[in-house]
């Protein structure tokens, strides 16, 4: 088991999440345990694409923030090379208070005759990566649950980040996306007059929030004092009032089964559909 002299985190997360978020908590563990720590980001997906490279099997990095199919694709792994890091974020919202979740929530242009998803049917849709449970894997659920397929939609695009899916829906270029709700709060709040332009038809969820990751090769004593250091991060001596900007009131303890019912959700899902939209 290792104790690493850096501790390495990576990112999927941003920029629709602000970098500056996960800089703020990057800086609240370093504190808290005295440990030097590092951050990288990878803005392409939202986490490991299924089957390809990623840097905890590769020994690259030692704490992730991702979107939950990646999680589970990587606990499928013979000898997985993560494991939940059981303590996850609470952003304040008072459809869920106090619980780690969150939303996809269904956004058009506040012009659009849509009212809700049904009236989609022949328009076109933007979704931000394939490994994203708020704007890809929800949709594909969405549609197996109508007993519908891509054909649903006239077109479909990959914007690569839901930033990228806000903004084609407010300019015109796609008629609706399904935006992560964290997402879509913060940015509502730093983009003068972009919440004139959207409008909110459906809101899906609430969903286990994502998931922190551990590489699983980490020394137990590490694992353990990362999850004090996350539990505390609002109220420990090495507190971060950065993290009230983004709406986060504290970290939660969670447990694989906060993400079962998920993970049984996404294996129906694919059964019907397979992964890709058509």
């Amino acid at each position: 088991m290792e104790r690493p002299e850096k501790l390495r985190f990576v990112t999927y997360l941003s920029p629709g999440i602000p970098l500056a978020f996960f800089e703020a908590v990057v800086d609240h563990v370093r504190r808290a345990l005295g440990w030097r720590a590092s951050l990288s980001v990878e803005t392409r997906v939202s986490g490991p694409v299924r089957g390809g490279d990623d840097p905890f099997s590769e020994g690259e990095a030692d704490v992730g923030f991702m979107c939950t199919p990646s999680f589970f694709w990587l606990r499928e792994l013979e000898g997985p090379p993560v494991e939940l890091l059981p303590a996850a974020p609470v952003f304040g919202d008072c459809r869920a208070p106090g619980r780690p979740v969150y939303f996809s929530e269904v956004v058009v242009r506040r012009e659009s005759p849509a009212r809700s998803f049904l009236d989609l049917r022949g328009r076109s849709w933007a979704y931000n990566d394939p490994c994203s449970l708020s704007g890809y894997y929800n949709l594909l659920k969405k549609l197996a649950e109508m007993g519908e397929d891509g054909s649903f939609f006239d077109r479909v695009c990959c914007s690569k980040s839901h930033l990228n899916s806000i903004q084609m829906v407010a300019g015109s270029e796609v008629d609706a996306a399904a935006i992560d709700s964290n997402v879509l709060r913060i940015n509502l709040g730093s983009a003068p007059g972009l919440g004139e332009r959207l409008r909110v038809i459906e809101t899906w969820g609430p969903f286990p929030i994502q998931p922190v990751v551990l590489r699983s090769g980490l020394h137990p004593e590490l694992k353990e004092r990362l999850r004090v250091a996350l539990l505390a991060i609002a109220t420990g001596p090495h507190a971060s009032p950065t993290l009230d900007e983004f709406g986060l009131e504290r970290f939660a303890p969670v447990t694989y089964e906060h993400y079962a019912s998920e993970e049984q959700a996404l294996r129906k899902c694919e059964s019907k559909l397979g992964t890709r939209l058509r």
